[in-house]
């Protein structure tokens, strides 16, 4: 039986075709992303060299399956009460179905909230606030703000249930379509994000690929059946059962993504853990850390004393990273090109694996010195796994993924210390997320076959 699974990327549509009787890779193409002009005609053209490689055509696949973040992805604004607690649920619910976060919102909406988040246009919303049988007044008020602005985007209400029916009737009463779901968080402290998540991929079936214009590649395909960093978590998740608790990161034009499979419960003695209980499945999205989209806000994020260290005199660097904003298809041609996206990568992995993993603070206490630890413990984790463009096909890689790595310098900063390093030099960790839903075996035979580690 043969299989092709296509990913509608932000920058680069991709297609892999396997073989999967012999669980083998028979061909792969990708070609700039033609969304804002036509799908199909970036389609076509990977499919075009499917064919030339393969000899074979769409209709010799059985399994047509492939998933999309084009247009910059599912954007999502998560509104909650108290910032560190229902609003950052909320804010992980959207994260680990897919999602992008462009805005938490915290309390009570302001009116110069609303302009923003009608400006913002997001996919999505999800509300919440207050746990079950707790605070009822900042979700009932926000919905009634949300119920009077010109945004016809869905909203997942997750929040305080003995209100749920009350906030379905003002939102629907001024025409918004509203699901219904879980609390994101019942009971203090306590997460709930599975049936939130479920709804977030059924309304980007049902619903989010029409608005984003992919309903022409359905002719094509079987379905559009998940956001792209969905499938890259799902194979992560395959990738952890074999070979134990893993982080991966996913580096592209407009975002770096990282996602960590581990419980993260702290490793060194007389450590309080303290905030929110870590997901063992975390996924965390950096919107100002591309190499492309959003190169300009990674240069300036970094800071220019940092490049210098790196790049010396920066003139000439500074006119081609905006070179790489406004061409984002641009892919490396010479030597120059290639070690400035791997500068590039470097720091864009440096400071998204910092926002994800763990920290350490200091507490002086009269019984003497006490850390608290946020976020998750990382550095036990057992494997690193690179993916994503501007870093699989750069021959700077490793030195590149090797930033994801514990520093030293920085050791309150809980970084993985001594893994196993993996590359998905095929770039294929998409096509295994969307084959694990159907042949979960085969899935794992091939991440087996093509994902290898990396001696550094």
């Amino acid at each position: 039986m043969l299989g092709i699974f296509i990913d509608f990327g932000s920058t680069f549509t991709k297609a892999v075709a396997f073989d999967l009787d012999k669980e083998e890779i028979i061909g792969k193409a990708k070609t700039p992303s033609t969304v804002e002009i036509d799908v199909t005609l970036g389609l076509k053209s990977v499919l075009e060299e499917i064919h030339r490689q393969t000899g074979k055509r769409l209709e010799s696949f059985k399994l047509k399956r492939a998933c999309s973040s084009a247009k910059g992805g599912l954007k999502i604004i998560a509104i909650g009460l108290v910032p560190d607690l229902t609003a950052e649920a909320a804010k992980r619910a959207a994260l680990g179905a897919g999602g992008k976060v462009i805005k938490v919102y915290s309390f009570e909406l302001t009116n110069e909230d609303l302009k923003e988040i009608e400006n913002l246009k997001p996919d999505l919303i999800i509300l919440a606030g207050g746990t079950d049988g707790g605070n009822k007044y900042y979700p009932l008020i926000n919905a009634f703000k949300i119920s009077e602005i010109s945004l016809d985007a869905p909203i997942i209400y997750a929040g305080n249930r003995t209100i749920a029916k009350e906030i379905e009737e003002i939102l629907k009463r001024s025409g918004k379509e509203v699901w219904i779901t879980e609390n994101v968080m019942p009971e203090f402290g306590r997460l709930n994000i599975s049936p939130v998540q479920e709804y977030i991929r059924e309304i980007f079936i049902s619903k989010l690929i029409y608005a984003k214009g992919l309903e022409k590649a359905q002719s094509f395909i079987n379905s559009i059946v998940m956001p792209t960093p969905l499938a890259v978590l799902r194979a992560c998740e395959g990738f952890s059962k074999i070979f134990g608790e893993t982080i991966l990161v996913d580096i592209g034009g407009a975002t770096t993504d990282v996602c960590s499979i581990s419980y993260g419960k702290p490793t060194q003695s007389g450590v309080i853990w303290k905030g929110l209980p870590e997901p063992y499945v975390k996924r965390t999205v950096e919107g100002d850390l591309g190499v492309r989209v959003s190169v300009l806000s990674l240069w300036e994020a970094v800071g220019e004393e940092k490049w210098k260290e790196f790049l010396g005199e920066l003139n000439s660097y500074k006119n081609k990273v905006k070179l790489l904003s406004e061409k984002t298809d641009f892919l490396p041609i010479d030597e120059s090109d290639f070690y400035l996206d791997y500068i590039l990568s470097y720091h864009a992995i440096k400071l998204a694996v910092e926002r994800h993993c763990g920290y350490l603070e200091t507490l002086y206490t009269p019984m003497g010195i006490t850390y608290l630890q946020y976020g998750k413990d990382l550095t036990e984790v057992k494997n690193l796994i690179g993916t994503g463009g501007p870093l699989v096909y750069n021959p700077y890689n490793i030195s590149a993924l090797k930033s994801a790595l514990y520093d030293e310098k920085t050791p309150f900063i809980l970084k993985p210390k001594n893994p196993k390093i993996f590359l998905d030099k095929e770039y294929i960790f998409f096509a295994i997320g969307l084959l694990s839903e159907i042949f979960p075996e085969k899935a794992v035979n091939i991440l087996k076959k093509y994902v290898v580690e990396i001696s550094y």
